[in-house]
């Protein structure tokens, strides 16, 4: 087996290489490029699972970075355990061909309790008496202490939220990328894995708070290919084969459309009053959307209303098809795990979580960043909310509050979605706005654009090869 690292450096589409990247570009000149057919939906655990299994939603599970447990009538969003994936992973059916073969997976998604050999991901730590703290979590567990000893901590608050991607007096634009690929280049030091499979984020944030086409995007196109650069030159002096992928595009909106507000208007939605606040209650309501990026997964409790929410959802300005089960087996996401029906935006358009009328009834997650409470991916907490005179004496405030052992909320995301202007999950109409993979070997193609979920067998090949 030949050694192999897949960098995977999200957002990439062949429309932003251009002067920002010539050492992508110089790669990419002494390889070979295919344009990816996006997974359905276009969002990272997808396209992920997808990649590392060569398998679709309705046989790995995976239909979006979240999805609606009906057993516990949650909303479940960004949970780790590897044991989601109901598939074989690539580096499974490697190991079975080959003994020695071992695998990293670093800050992919789905990292606890996987069968890979090196782990590392995000993972705070939860005390018991309501506390936060920022923290990784490594197999083996050594892994954790050791790294941080040698590469200081792992710059979690800018690894989403307002502080991701901006430079701070702390972090540096790129602080997150940069710190998985030192942590990729310290793992091969020590363990030399047969395949490494590193991620870096840090495009996602300015394309989704500009949009592609803004001139600061060269900024961070710049800082990205400096770190995939450096990423590049290390594996191949190594004599480590290096492919390089991005998971989807991300293109320009201008658009947000509120489901769930749409389905309270018709009395379809359940929303319960705590400590004068509005929480969505999904168990009790008869329709909701679960809203990721470009894509709504839609749960009927009521059946019967089925043709009701269909045509509602098809007059909505915005919504661009309403798929039923014909059309979700068509595109391979009829897995138990989706929605009833998917609605899927235009090209201009994304949908939110937002179920209320009155911001004042908001729940106190809306203004916070809040990742696994709120029944939705949420965009807008890449923002400061820009009503705040102060926000940075607002955060040291609360840091403050934090330290001195007080409850407090960092409430300082905005409600305002137009905020967001650039999104993903749908299947963009040109290739050019589709996720790439470059390789150093030409072979490994059959051609100039691929299913995502070739990319299994590309990464397998190359290992063979």
């Amino acid at each position: 087996m030949k050694r192999a690292a897949v960098i995977n450096i999200v957002g990439l589409t062949e429309s932003l290489l251009g002067p920002a990247t010539p050492r992508i570009n110089d790669f990419l000149r002494q390889g070979a490029k295919a344009a990816l057919v996006p997974a359905f939906p276009a969002v990272t655990c997808t396209a992920q699972s997808n990649y590392l299994t060569g398998a679709r939603p309705v046989q790995h599970g995976i239909v979006g970075n979240g999805w609606y447990n009906r057993e516990l009538a949650e909303v479940q969003f960004w949970k780790q355990s590897n044991h989601l994936v109901r598939a074989r992973r690539i580096w499974e059916d490697l190991r079975e061909l080959e003994p020695e073969f071992t695998c990293a997976q670093l800050f992919w998604w789905f990292n606890m309790y996987s069968s890979a050999d090196y782990s590392i991901t995000p993972r705070p730590i939860y005390p018991a008496d309501g506390r936060k703290f920022f923290d990784i979590y490594s197999w083996p567990t050594s892994i954790r202490t050791e790294i941080k000893e040698d590469l200081g901590e792992f710059p979690f608050p800018a690894f989403w939220g307002p502080a991701a991607g901006v430079k701070s007096a702390r972090y540096s634009p790129d602080a997150v990328s940069r710190w998985i690929a030192e942590s990729a280049q310290w793992i091969e030091n020590k363990y030399h894995p047969t395949l490494s499979l590193i991620y870096l984020p840090h495009l996602d944030y300015s394309l989704q708070r500009l949009g592609p086409r803004h001139p600061g995007m060269a900024q961070d196109l710049g800082q990205i290919d400096r770190i995939a650069g450096d990423l590049i030159t290390f594996f191949r002096d190594r004599s480590v084969q290096v492919l390089l992928l991005s998971e989807y595009g991300i293109t320009e909106v201008a658009q947000p459309i509120h489901l769930n507000r749409l389905f309270r208007e018709k009395g379809w939605i359940t929303v319960k009053e705590e400590l004068g606040l509005e929480l969505l209650d999904c168990g009790a309501s008869k329709v909701f959307a679960v809203a990721d990026h470009q894509i709504a997964h839609v749960y009927l409790n009521d059946l019967s209303l089925e043709a009701r929410v269909r045509e509602l959802l098809q007059s909505q300005p915005g919504v661009e098809k309403v798929l039923g089960q014909t059309e979700k087996a068509d595109l391979g996401i009829d897995h138990a795990r989706s929605g009833d029906l998917i609605v899927v935006a235009d090209e201009r358009s994304w949908f939110t979580y937002y179920y209320w009328f009155d911001d004042s009834a908001a729940p106190d997650f809306a203004r916070c960043v809040d990742i696994h409470r709120k029944p939705g991916y949420d965009p807008v907490e890449l923002f400061l909310d820009p009503k705040l005179r102060f926000p940075f004496l607002k955060i040291a405030w609360r840091l403050l509050q934090k330290k001195l052992g007080f409850r407090m909320l960092m409430d300082v995301i905005p409600l305002d979605a137009t905020l967001v202007r650039g999104s993903h999950g749908r299947r963009p109409a040109g290739p050019r706005d589709w996720p790439v993979l470059i390789v150093e070997n030409g072979a490994l193609l059959p051609g100039p654009q691929l299913d995502s979920t070739e990319v299994y067998h590309v990464i397998k090949r190359q290992v063979l090869s």
